[in-house]
């Protein structure tokens, strides 16, 4: 049977239908095919029927929507957890940081408060140093011949702690090398050290310093006050020697400062004020200044006894003690030294102090008599000329007379006594003890 046969047994053919598109003078036909048409029913009904049944879906189970918005609220809580964790951590490093930042600056301040604690110390003990040196105040113990001046080399002071400060705080533009300061000489940073540790490692040096700063000024201070008690304590033992005791009054009774060595520079005065601190620094300071005080006043009161020569030019040529007497032959105390001295030598008094005797005195001849204080006088006899009367002031080493042959005198010399409360000791005691006290006067 052929196609065409079938075709009418089946029916009649439909035509396909064409599709015409004219646009001006152009014209397009498209023909659309039966199961073109099919294929595109099929698609739009499969779209309407999967949207109807999705809208479906999401209609009535709404609890999808529930939980995307609850997911949603979890995400956004977790996420202001996470900001709060964040901003809960800076505030905490913020914290630490301003603490550290309170930390550091009181211990700056605290090196401060000892840096200006030094400077002042510091300023104290110069001038303190500077009398003892002036003072030649010692720190041996063997003795007057072993005693040399202190040679205060290593003087305390605060000035490269300061600057090492300054620096470590950014104060100081110039550079303090190991060799100015080296207990400051910082170590570079280990590793995995903190900044915060340094800083702690550096305030310990810096304060280890300071510390060695202050036991050097207390250790010198000592040295300089046991130097003082030493030497003052020396002099009182050559002195004591001679049979002079000196007195050893307190400090609130110094002799005038008039009498001191250099008063228009050492003046000093006013009201009595409580201290300002009690410190053991304080406390040793005042201990070497009432040392270096009584040392200036046992040395003021030497000066005041005769101990110098009344002669220096000339020989000795009799000595203190029992002799025979040139008149009558027979053993005489001779109460004093003779001295060779042609006619017209000067005789220089051996102290300061007042004449009380001046002219002819018996046997003496022409006589000066100077009263030094605390029972001491001396007396100048067989002179041929007086320069001084009776209660003038006369100065260590001032001429008061010439040298003569008048009295109970065989030919010129100078006839020298010192009297210690009206009798008669060996001026040689004191001329023994002014080359041993030498080292001690200053």
């Amino acid at each position: 049977m052929s196609g065409h046969q079938a075709n009418r047994a089946f029916g009649k053919c439909k035509q396909n239908h064409v599709l015409i598109l004219a646009s001006g003078d152009k014209v397009r036909h498209m023909t659309v095919r039966p199961w073109m048409a099919a294929l595109a029913v099929s698609f739009a009904g499969v779209c309407s029927i999967g949207y109807l049944a999705a809208t479906s879906y999401l209609v009535l189970r709404d609890d999808l929507i529930g939980g995307t918005i609850a997911r949603q609220a979890r995400m956004q809580h977790e996420y202001e957890d996470r900001i709060t964790a964040l901003r809960a951590q800076v505030d905490r490093v913020t914290s630490r940081q301003l603490l550290d930042q309170q930390v550091v600056e009181e211990k700056v301040e605290k090196l401060l408060r000892q840096q200006m604690a030094l400077t002042s110390r510091n300023g104290k003990l110069g001038a303190l140093v500077e009398r003892a040196e002036n003072s030649g105040v010692t720190t041996a113990t063997d003795g007057p011949a072993a005693v040399e001046p202190l040679a205060y080399d290593k003087r305390a002071d605060a000035s490269g702690s300061v600057k090492a400060i300054e620096k470590l705080m950014g104060l100081s533009a110039a550079p303090v090398s190991a060799a100015t300061v080296p207990a400051l000489a910082y170590a570079a940073p280990n590793a995995g050290e903190s900044s915060s540790d340094r800083a702690d490692r550096i305030f310990s040096k810096v304060t280890l310093s300071l510390k060695d700063v202050e036991r050097e000024q207390m250790a010198r201070v000592q040295q300089l006050t046991d130097g003082a008690a030493k030497t003052s304590d020396a002099i009182r033992s050559i002195v004591g020697r001679t049979g002079v005791d000196l007195p050893e009054d307190d400090v609130a009774e110094m002799i005038p400062v008039s009498e001191t060595p250099a008063s228009a520079d050492t003046a000093i005065g006013g009201p009595f004020v409580e201290p300002a601190g009690d410190d053991d620094f304080g406390r040793s300071l005042a201990a070497l200044d009432t040392a270096l005080m009584e040392l200036d006043r046992t040395r003021a009161q030497v000066r005041k006894l005769p101990f110098g020569n009344p002669s220096p030019a000339s020989d000795i040529t009799s000595d203190f003690g029992n002799r025979l007497d040139p008149f009558l032959g027979r053993l005489a105390l001779h109460a004093g030294i003779d001295f060779r001295a042609t006619v017209g030598t000067r005789i220089r008094s051996a102290a300061p102090g007042t004449v009380t005797n001046a002219g002819l005195t018996g046997g003496y001849g022409n006589m000066v008599e100077v009263d030094h204080g605390n029972g001491v006088s001396t007396r100048y006899a067989h002179l041929s000329t007086v320069l001084v009367k009776a209660g003038d002031q006369v100065k260590a080493g001032e001429v008061i007379a010439k040298s003569g042959n008048t009295g109970r005198s065989t030919g010129p010399h100078l006839h020298y006594e010192i009297r210690l409360n009206g009798g008669a000791v060996d001026p040689m005691r004191f001329l023994d003890a002014s080359s041993k006290l030498a080292s001690f006067m200053n």
